[in-house]
């Protein structure tokens, strides 16, 4: 779960501090916008996902209504913003947005993003302690996940990949990358100074995947967070059941 940006006189050092998510470990990360790019696997089920073209975007609560809020871009950790578009109305767009409550969405202006589409989602099943990835309707991976304990739940809803990070050294308790989800945890409003935010990451304990063991948010082997990386984009919808 993102906690709060550590910062330098010479540059920003990003962090995810340990007792969000996953353990005891701190570990700095840096953006790897080398590995966002999504496939381009021809399906006939795609989701659009807007990028904000500009320093800040403003939200609105109707098509043509008044202002609700204006979101930066880049994000806190240097990735363009960008959100799930859930309705394409020409001019303007319905879209999911990356703030508290989850499930808040609010409507933006076509000309302020520019529109990408990816065939990929994510289906995380917390009873079943499994991830699916899917192309359209076809899977195309599935393995197992941690989710959080009784007392730190992961909460259910539809969300979406808001950056990915890659930790520095060997990751750590996060391993191998860890994709930020616009969701937050129901429980932990805030911690060490960050908003307490979900992740899907990778890990340094794989014996703990297949069970309810983080603050929130879902671990999984580093060879299928790699797999991720590699092959979703910022964006993709993450949908969280059970």
């Amino acid at each position: 779960m993102r906690t709060n940006l550590l910062r330098t006189a010479a540059a920003t050092a990003l962090a995810l501090l340990a007792a969000g998510c996953a353990g005891s470990a701190d570990s700095a990360v840096r953006p790897d916008p080398a590995t966002t790019t999504a496939s381009t696997a021809a399906s006939t089920a795609r989701s659009k996902i807007a990028s904000v073209k500009g320093a800040r975007i403003t939200i609105y609560r109707g098509r043509q209504g008044a202002a609700q809020r204006t979101i930066a871009s880049p994000n806190d950790y240097g990735a363009t913003r960008v959100f799930l578009v859930e309705r394409d109305e020409g001019d303007w767009l319905q879209v999911l947005l990356p703030v508290r409550p989850n499930g808040s969405k609010g409507w933006i202006k076509a000309a302020d993003v520019t529109l990408a589409e990816t065939s990929h989602r994510v289906e995380i099943d917390r009873r079943a302690f499994r991830f699916t990835v899917y192309d359209g309707d076809r899977p195309v991976r599935t393995g197992k996940v941690a989710t959080g304990e009784a007392g730190t739940p992961t909460p259910p809803g539809r969300y979406f990949f808001t950056e990915l990070v890659r930790p520095t050294g060997d990751g750590g308790a996060y391993g191998a990358y860890a994709f930020g989800l616009s969701g937050f945890s129901p429980v932990l409003k805030s911690f060490a100074g960050g908003p307490g935010q979900l992740a899907i990451h990778g890990t340094n304990k794989p014996s703990a995947i297949g069970t309810r063991a983080s603050h929130g948010c879902v671990r999984v082997s580093n060879d299928d967070i790699t797999w991720m990386a590699k092959n979703l984009a910022i964006g993709t919808p993450v949908v969280v059941k059970g």
